[in-house]
């Protein structure tokens, strides 16, 4: 039997026009600014007309850490949007907005898979509402304004060699990694190094998907440290006068963008921060409004929950003020026999034993969950492939580990398949079960955040911060800066900094190779082993087989 790929799935729906579906949230036609006939922004003065409303309850959902065999998160919390409409419940999704550099290079696009996709699938994977193309442009308006300030005299003092303002664009350009500027005479200004980092890495995109409103936004832009004079005092975007520009910039790209599932229910998709490098989470006014709007609200956080879930809670929530009121923990029959030492290659034949080996994982997920005070269900998202066997082997495991696993068939069936988890997960969410808590307090010393992250949620034996970076980080604690959370910059493939130890490794340290003040962002990025802020592109990147068909229909995408 030959399956259809996704995005002939997307493309045989049955779309609705975009105002009927802002109709099932209460949002009047005139506040969609439309693009196209399924797609629209939220106008900003009807989201401040709902604060007063109480808020719907949040659901996240998170995974494993991720593996080639592949878990499905983003499959998975439309699966559970349109599962819980499908049991009478009004439901809305949030999730994060696909960068292009990844959809030609190897990773595929971001908008759900087989029966449980959001549409139209070829527009959110390429340029969309045009948001991200407004957030280089933001970015690279300050790029190109703190160079011009250098060429007319320098006013700030900014010393040449301490500018931490790099460049953008939204592709993935190993060529671009490291730079020099402004060679050529005297006319082209001061020659220097610097380099591009992929859209998505930059403070813009994290502030965009912070930030409540426009003038936060602007505080938050205004707040951003760009370089550093001779006596190492700050230079913020401020000084450089290019905040208000930048907020102009970003004026339609801060509104949220919905469009529909598969099965014609409401998903909010906006904005899309690194998740190692940054929060890794949609942005903050698309998941307010829509828990403004919706009983109840689906969202992921990206990559593993080592990643993801720990800085959806510690930072996103912690500054947005949200209580999630349930977790769903993706997983996957390949992936734990694949933790359990299996080869991709061998991943068809059944194998309980590896899959129990594997389950260490997952185990570990739930556990650090658990720590967060909310209620954890595992999604067992299904293969064509598995059995019945392995199926109940993780089961067992995660019953052994006072939670419950639930089996998903969204993607082959869509809401019909899950049902159950939407049932359970509506029960849970409405019981009111969760006592949520983050996982330290604002005012614990930077190094000890770090080192309670390393070793609560990683479980390392130590973080490794040498006298430097300690320095570093006592001298922003002096300057204000000790209140604010720590993104951990990591691989995702492993609990620890070395991508090739899968399952649940013990007896590692964390080395922090670095720290960064995200000062607008409003957060202290750690990073630790090495962590690329400018993929490249693969040795056959996607981007050979995409090409338009005779019809004029996008092929290869996926």
């Amino acid at each position: 039997m030959a399956f259809k790929t996704d995005i002939e799935i997307a493309r045989d729906a049955k779309k609705k026009p975009i105002q009927e579906i802002g109709d099932t949230l209460g949002i009047p036609a005139e506040h969609l600014l439309p693009y196209g006939h399924d797609k629209a922004k939220v106008s900003q003065s009807f989201i401040d007309s709902v604060q007063d409303r109480a808020d719907g309850k949040l659901i996240l959902v998170t995974a494993i850490n991720p593996t080639p065999a592949g878990e499905g998160k983003t499959t998975t919390t439309v699966g559970l949007g349109d599962g819980l409409n499908a049991i009478g419940k009004k439901a809305a999704i949030c999730i994060r907005e696909a960068s292009l550099g990844p959809n030609f290079g190897m990773k595929g696009g971001a908008a759900g898979g087989g029966h449980a996709q959001v549409v139209p699938m070829e527009d959110m994977n390429l340029h969309f509402t045009g948001d991200f193309h407004a957030i280089t442009s933001a970015h690279s308006l300050l790029s190109a304004m703190i160079d011009n300030h250098i060429y007319w005299g320098n006013e700030q003092e900014i010393d040449l060699r301490r500018v931490s303002w790099r460049r953008v664009v939204d592709m993935n350009d190993r060529a671009l990694r490291q730079i020099t500027t402004s060679l050529g005479g005297v006319a082209n200004g001061f020659p220097r190094e610097t380099g591009f980092d992929i859209t998505v890495a930059s403070e813009v995109m994290a502030i965009l998907c912070l930030a409540k409103n426009l003038k936060d936004l602007e505080q938050r832009l205004g707040d951003m440290i760009v370089a550093y004079r001779r006596d190492r005092s700050p230079v913020y975007c401020r000084d450089i006068k290019a905040e208000g520009a930048m907020t102009v910039l970003l004026k339609d790209a801060m509104q949220p963008n919905l469009v529909q599932t598969l099965e014609n229910n409401p998903a909010f998709v906006h904005g899309g921060p690194f998740a190692n490098i940054a929060h890794g989470c949609n942005s903050v006014i698309a998941t307010t409004t829509a828990l403004k709007l919706a009983d109840y609200v689906v969202t992921e956080a990206g990559f593993g929950a080592d990643l993801g879930a720990e800085k959806f809670f510690d930072i996103k929530c912690r500054k947005a003020g949200l209580t999630p009121a349930a977790v769903v923990l993706v997983a996957t029959v390949r992936a734990m026999k694949m933790n359990g030492g299996v080869a991709k290659a061998d991943l068809g034949a059944e194998n309980v034993e590896a899959v129990k080996a594997g389950c260490a994982n997952l185990g570990r997920h739930i556990e650090n969950l658990k720590g967060f005070g909310v209620p954890v269900v595992v999604g067992i998202n299904h293969f064509a492939g598995d059995t019945e066997a392995e199926i109940e082997a993780v089961k067992a495991f995660v019953a052994e580990q006072g939670s419950e696993a639930i089996l998903c068939k969204h993607w082959a069936d869509g809401s019909a398949g899950m049902t159950e988890m939407a049932t359970r997960i509506a029960e849970i969410a409405d019981g009111g079960s969760a006592e949520f808590g983050t996982l330290y307090p604002d005012e614990m010393g930077l190094a000890e955040k770090i080192e309670t992250i390393a070793t609560r949620i990683y479980r390392a034996d130590s973080a490794v911060i040498d006298g430097k970076i300690r320095a570093q980080l006592k001298e922003w604690e002096d300057q204000g800066y000790g209140n604010l959370p720590i993104c951990m910059a990591k691989t995702q493939y492993s609990f620890s900094t070395d991508p090739a130890q899968r399952g649940a490794p013990t007896g590692f340290t964390i080395p922090v190779r670095e720290v960064r003040l995200s000062a607008g962002a409003g957060f202290i990025v750690a990073i630790c082993g090495e962590i690329m802020t400018m993929p490249g592109l693969p040795r056959q990147p996607a981007a050979e087989t995409i090409r338009l068909n005779d019809e004029g229909l996008i092929e290869g995408l996926f």
